[in-house]
């Protein structure tokens, strides 16, 4: 018999209700972006802006394992509603900010809800579907994705220009309380749970520990902390043990938090491994494209948004597309043409120089995005299908986990490469940089095109300064390359299905 919440009516409630979860969410952070100038003018704490984003961040990826885990154990229903709220609750906060030490503070909040959201809003969205729908549901959230990526900064602009930046914390209120609806009145549960069972508090502890200290490694080298000194190299002892005791803690555990026996399935195995350099791909175009493109190929910032633009756009076209076709096509075949479509867009890019035009940029974009929506959604399926329905809450979140892994080890690995390589170029073309330009290239490579920047640079090192960005972030284009490649060829050992 059908579950009864899959009925038409009470399903549609239910998907809208968790799409919009899902929106707001991955909306957060983009519409900040055109607020943040904004709120320093307001709040002050310009030491603190980068802490707005990375609190975010660091929090969320420490909820999303946590969440999905509690989901299979607990009511998914009453965490997902928890997460909604909270979320709510933080913006609320967030909104009525009197200083960017508690922003920083409820962005944390923020990211935790935020996390359960990521978690959960892909188990509710499987739960409501029949196995031959899920496909087609679940494509949906990657529309979810395309559009907030594109109507997220302009909307921050918007409400910076005509109300306050507050508003764009506030603008949550009301559509997080009509999801909150949907999933409090329609949604029940009918998957099993591990009941009885205590949770793996060491096991969460550990984990947690892991991940922010991976990811504060990552986040901060070379900026806030420099690689070769001993707090960096402290911080990597404490996470590298962190992560080999919750190893061991995990092989022990009646109810571990990660279950590593999963991973002998290549199914379950790859598909979280190919999400991962799927992920490391398209987010490091993401941060670094643009830099090329103002930076090296003196395209405006309104042209750089309309290439942009492309990745989003084929990411969720891509996705789609698959997501309605996926049951014919099978899952092996929807990878490999994904990854296909990765290592011809992202070679594409190399042939990038001085001279190369919008068009190009943006359809070599494009196919990288195509090809990203076609891996993302199917390998979601993969791994979902390769656990037994109790443990659906944690296969989800640790795929979730690994892109958001991927796209963070990928920004940060390429981020340092490409500013190194920056720095060496200018110098190498026998150009001393003031110790303030170096600075600011170690904090963010997006200051290169800061009025402050640009103000600071010698008379005629423009030329030299766009033919070193070029230099530079083409190395970075060429790694995303070869780990497009690298996961092509992983694809081929995927299980036939």
């Amino acid at each position: 018999m059908v579950p009864t919440q899959r009925d038409s009516a009470r399903r549609t409630w239910i998907i809208w209700a968790s799409l919009l979860a899902l929106f707001l969410g991955a909306l957060d952070a983009l519409v900040m972006t055109a607020a943040m100038p904004t709120i320093i003018a307001e709040l002050g704490g310009l030491h603190l802006y980068a802490w707005t984003y990375t609190s975010y961040f660091l929090a969320r990826a420490v909820a999303l394992p946590i969440f999905g885990k509690l989901s299979d154990m607990y009511s998914t229903r009453g965490l997902f509603l928890f997460a909604i709220g909270l979320f709510l609750a933080a913006s609320i906060a967030a909104g009525c900010s009197p200083s960017m030490e508690f922003l920083v503070v409820t962005r944390v909040l923020q990211g935790i809800g935020g996390g359960g959201i990521f978690a959960l809003v892909y188990v509710v969205l499987t739960d409501v579907s029949a196995p031959e729908q899920r496909a087609r549901t679940i494509s949906f959230a990657s529309l979810v994705w395309g559009v907030s990526s594109l109507i997220g900064p302009t909307l921050g602009g918007f409400i910076v220009t005509w109300f306050s930046w507050r508003w764009i914390f506030f603008i949550n209120i009301p559509l997080g309380l009509f999801s909150f609806y949907g999933i409090a009145v329609y949604f029940r549960e009918f998957r099993d749970k591990a009941a009885g069972k205590k949770l793996d508090l060491l096991g969460a502890l550990l984990l947690s520990g892991f991940i922010l200290g991976l990811l504060f490694l990552i986040m901060t080298g070379g900026r806030e902390l420099q690689v070769f000194s001993l707090p960096y190299f402290l911080l990597g002892i404490v996470t590298l043990i962190s992560g080999i005791w919750f190893y061991k803690v995990e092989m022990r555990a009646q109810n571990p938090m990660l279950n590593f026996s999963y991973f002998k399935d290549p199914s379950y195995a790859l598909g979280n491994v190919l999400v991962f350099f799927s992920s490391f791909a398209i987010f490091s175009l993401f941060a670094y494209a643009p830099i090329l493109l103002q930076g090296a190929l003196s395209q405006t910032p309104m042209q750089v948004g309309y290439a942009m633009l492309s990745l989003s756009l084929g990411w969720s076209i891509g996705a789609f597309v698959i997501g309605r076709n996926v049951i014919w096509v099978g899952y092996k075949k929807a990878i490999l043409l994904g990854a296909v479509l990765v290592v011809v867009g992202t070679g594409l890019t190399l042939g990038f120089s001085r001279t190369t035009g919008l068009g190009e940029c943006f359809i070599a974009f494009l196919i990288v995005g195509l090809g990203m929506g076609f891996v993302s959604l199917t390998t979601l399926l993969v791994v979902q299908d390769s656990v037994e329905s109790a443990n659906l809450g944690v296969a989800t979140s640790f795929h979730q986990f690994s892109r958001t892994m991927g796209g963070t080890i990928g920004v940060g690995l390429c981020g340092g490469i490409v500013t190194d390589r920056l720095i060496s170029e200018l110098t190498a073309a026998g150009q001393k940089l003031p110790a303030e330009l170096i600075r600011m290239l170690k904090e963010s490579m997006a200051n290169l095109f800061q009025q402050e920047f640009q103000a600071m640079v010698p008379d005629g090192m423009q030329p030299m300064l766009q033919n070193a960005v070029l230099t530079s972030v083409y190395l970075a284009l060429v790694i995303v390359f070869v780990v497009s490649l690298l996961n092509l060829g992983l694809s081929l050992l995927l299980p036939k299905k």
